[in-house]
Formats: C-alpha cells, structure tokens, sequence
C-alpha cells in the first residue's frame, strides 16, 4: 500500500519528520481498518472483542516508510498477537483466519475491502506456526496455571466466578430452590470497536473500579471477557439503586478520556441464571464475548 505525496512539507528536518509521522500513522489506520474488515468477513464473530493493543503492534511491524511489506511481519509481533488471543478466549481456528485476513490484505493491498478471500491454507506456514505456538502456550498455561485475579484490572476472573457459581448452585440444590430466586448476575459491556490502543485497556480499568466502588459488601466481582465484567449481587432491595449508581459511576469515569467517551454508553443488564451450574458456564462463555 503506497502512500502518495500530496505536497512537500515545510518546517526543514522537523516538518519533514512530522510528515512522516503523519504519513506513517494515516498508513497504520489504513491497514487496520482493512485487517479489522477482512478477519469480520473471514467469520470474527464478535467485532468488539477483535481490537487489541497487539493488533497496533502487528500493524506497526509491517510498515515501514509508508509501506505495507508483507515479508515484514515480525515474528515477535505475531506472537504477542496469538498469547492476546488465547487470553481474550479466542479459539485457535479464529486466531488463524484472523492471520489469513492479515495475510489477504498485505498481499493484496489494491484490493477492494470485502473482495478479499482469506485463506488459511496460504497462509505462509512460517506465519501459522509462530501464531499458533504463541496461542497454545498461553491456552495450556491456562489449564495448569489459573490465576486468581486478572492482572490488569484487579478483578478476580471468570474462574473464581464460576467457582462461586459452582458454591451457590450446591447450596440452592441442599435448599430445594432455584439459584435465580435470590442471586443475578449484573453485567456490564462495552464496545470498543472503534478503540484502539491501550484506551481500550484503560477502559476496563475504569470499568473495574467503578465495580469495586459499587459493589463493596461481599458481592462477587469478577472480569468475565476482554471488554466485559460484572458481579453477582443478591436479588434484594438494594439492586435497583446499585445499578442506579453502577451507570453513574462508569459515566463519571470514562467521560475523563476523549476517546472513551466517544465509544458510547455502557450496557448495563441484569442476567437472569440458569436452572443449572453447567448451563450457568456457558452463560459466562457467551458472555465473555458478547
């Protein structure tokens, strides 16, 4: 993807460093851009959760002088791309036609954007291999080695969420009695599809202490996916009035940031749970990615 002149810059040195920049940044949104459409038509399903601060990492690996090389790809970037994956929950059958679409995009960069047609099995193998090993460490580290709390945020994971689950499930059993009569699961999630960048990281850090600001009595407050917490509150009085206060201290935070702000309201929902603590699993796998 060449990148044409469109007039000569002034300022000596630093105009023309500046320009580059500027050149160099317009390219990066480009090919993100087409990345992002490519991987959506290739079948991403949750166009949200594509955007990660190692996307930007990729993206800035294969451009070079306001052009997009393909043989650029670093293989460093690429891997912190397949560990992102892993982490955020995505399979490894997506993470690789997510590459497929990268590598569609840099070898046809005159292409028209929805013309491409990804294909895994072009992919060059280099390519797949070091994508793949990146997403198999993390995904088999997260078999032996869960983690309590998700390091970025603070909050507990979805792991200790579903063992809490699992505590209340078997109790509401002993009892004879629905666990939805006296606990729900209040969900927030946001849309970062237009962010890019670590905004989006900063985003679920605000999210997460607006919960931890809310709900302080012994409520369950986990990080439940890349761009989705929440906790699990008792069905009582005070429901109503937490989530009165959950929105008004999420709109406080994130309007702090341009970016954030822009990104629209939070959705904030209460999540009626299943009859049973498997059903209630996949309640929190759907979620995660919503």
């Amino acid at each position: 993807m060449d990148v044409p002149a469109t007039g000569a810059p002034s300022g000596g040195s630093d105009g023309q460093a500046a320009w580059n920049r500027f050149e160099r940044d317009r390219t990066l949104r480009a090919l993100r851009a087409r990345w992002r459409t490519a991987s959506l038509a290739a079948g991403w399903r949750f166009p949200s959760d594509w955007g990660l601060p190692e996307v930007d990492a990729v993206c800035a690996a294969v451009i070079k002088n306001g052009r997009v090389a393909p043989a650029e790809v670093a293989e460093t970037a690429l891997a912190g791309l397949g560990r992102a994956r892993a982490a955020a929950g995505a399979g490894l059958a997506e993470t690789l036609a997510d590459l497929a679409a990268l590598h569609a995009v840099l070898a046809d960069p005159d292409a028209v954007d929805g013309f491409l047609a990804p294909d895994v099995d072009s992919t060059p193998s280099r390519l797949l291999r070091v994508t793949a090993l990146a997403w198999a460490d993390v995904a088999t580290d997260q078999l032996v080695n869960t983690e309590v709390t998700e390091p970025l945020t603070g909050l507990p994971t979805a792991a200790y969420l579903r063992t809490r689950l699992s505590e209340l499930y078997r109790q509401a059993r002993r009892e004879e009695r629905p666990v939805a009569e006296a606990h729900t699961l209040l969900v927030v999630s946001m849309d970062f599809s237009s962010v890019a960048g670590w905004p989006r990281l900063t985003g679920m850090i605000l999210v997460a202490d607006a919960l931890k600001q809310v709900f302080d009595g012994g409520e369950s407050v986990a990080s439940i996916g890349p761009s989705v917490a929440g906790a699990l509150v008792p069905k009582d009085v005070r429901l109503a009035s937490s989530g009165v206060a959950l929105r008004r201290a999420l709109n406080e935070r994130l309007s702090v940031d341009a970016q954030l702000r822009d990104t629209g309201r939070p959705q904030i929902s209460a999540v009626r749970l299943p009859a049973t603590y498997e059903l209630a699993c996949d309640l929190l796998g759907t979620l995660a990615r919503s």
